[in-house]
């Protein structure tokens, strides 16, 4: 029986908390950047956590 893979794209995008939630980055925050607001940017560097209507799907990815 052959082995479960995870998905490259999703391991390189999310990562587990200790407590089972997904963490992810911000879109928005790489070029383009002089007409967003400092405040803007400031709050997109910030990590987010995935929505629970796509939990299921991401650990399924990510294999686990």
């Amino acid at each position: 029986m052959g082995k479960m893979k995870t998905n490259s794209g999703a391991k390189k995008r999310f990562s587990l908390t200790g407590t089972g939630k997904i963490k992810r980055k911000h879109a928005f925050h790489s070029h383009i950047l002089t007409k967003k607001s400092n405040k803007r940017k400031r709050g997109l560097v910030k990590t987010g956590l995935i929505d629970v209507s796509n939990h299921k799907q991401v650990l399924a990815m990510l294999g686990k």
